[in-house]
């Protein structure tokens, strides 16, 4: 992990997005790394139209802004539907799935801190 003071501005578009393994049609970019800040990591994730996450746990918290679309989230025994503009917390260890809008998909940041992060699948499928 890094203890840099260096500044980075660059465009979103400019990190490639990586797909992510257990999703459907889902894609990540890491935009800010343990590389680049000490204490957290900043994420992109993009799902296309019906994509998604299946029922997970992580180690770690999320914080989430969402960008643009719509999704059913399930957090938890709590199913919500969140949309451009919604800020979301995840705390560490709760279930949580993501299944993007069939027709505008779903794209969100997400920055957890820089701790390792084991992610447990609960429920496959998306």
């Amino acid at each position: 992990m890094s203890d840099t003071n260096e500044v980075m501005v660059r465009r979103a578009e400019s990190f490639p997005l990586e797909k992510v393994g257990a999703g459907a049609g889902t894609c990540r970019s890491v935009m800010i790394s343990s590389e680049q800040a000490p204490h957290f990591a900043l994420r992109r994730f993009v799902m296309e139209p019906g994509g998604g996450m299946p029922l997970h746990t992580n180690t770690v918290e999320h914080e989430q802004y969402i960008l643009k679309g719509s999704a059913e989230v399930v957090i938890g025994e709590t199913v919500y539907q969140i949309s451009e503009g919604d800020v979301v917390y995840i705390p560490a260890g709760v279930p949580h799935s993501y299944k993007a809008d069939a027709e505008k998909g779903f794209e969100f940041l997400c920055m957890v801190p820089n701790k390792q992060d084991v992610i447990e699948i609960v429920e496959p499928g998306c």
